[in-house]
């Protein structure tokens, strides 16, 4: 009987290429489309998944400020941020940071669906969103990517 190798691998960093995705957020749901970008920037799509190293690629947004929400979201939610002092509190809702700050409404989604560590915190800098259509990684040949 021949002895089978029952060991798991676990792969570098310097092992695996990081590729460039491009994905338009135009009339997709916020929500949806977050997770989807969390699991390319975490490599999850990758069968060389490793927990403990940054396997993903990057992933560059376009065209934020047309991703939309559902319901009432449009009124209700808020962003919440405290700035540490005594009645530092700032509430801006959702249509308000959408009009002034798109890139922020798909950062802020994506970076609570990625681990509250030292590995999420490396991986968050490689998600790059922009506004409209137009962005300065074309140098990377981005790959054009479409989510269900």
């Amino acid at each position: 009987m021949a002895m089978v190798d029952k060991s798991t691998t676990f792969f570098r960093e310097s092992d695996i290429a990081q590729k460039w995705y491009v994905v338009d957020a135009n009339g997709k749901t916020l929500g949806r489309i977050a997770s989807q970008v969390a699991r390319i920037l975490r490599g999850k799509h990758k069968p060389q998944f490793t927990p403990n190293s940054d396997m993903g690629d990057f992933v560059i947004v376009v065209n934020a400020e047309k991703v939309k929400i559902t319901g009432k979201r449009l009124e209700q939610k808020e962003y919440f941020h405290y700035t540490g002092y005594p009645g530092g509190a700032i509430f801006q809702q959702f249509k308000d940071v959408i009009k002034n700050h798109p890139e922020r409404v798909i950062e802020h989604a994506v970076k609570g669906m990625i681990p509250h560590t030292k590995l999420g915190r490396q991986i968050i800098k490689k998600l790059k969103v922009y506004p409209g259509t137009e962005h300065p990684h074309s140098a990377q040949k981005p790959e054009v990517i479409e989510f269900n």
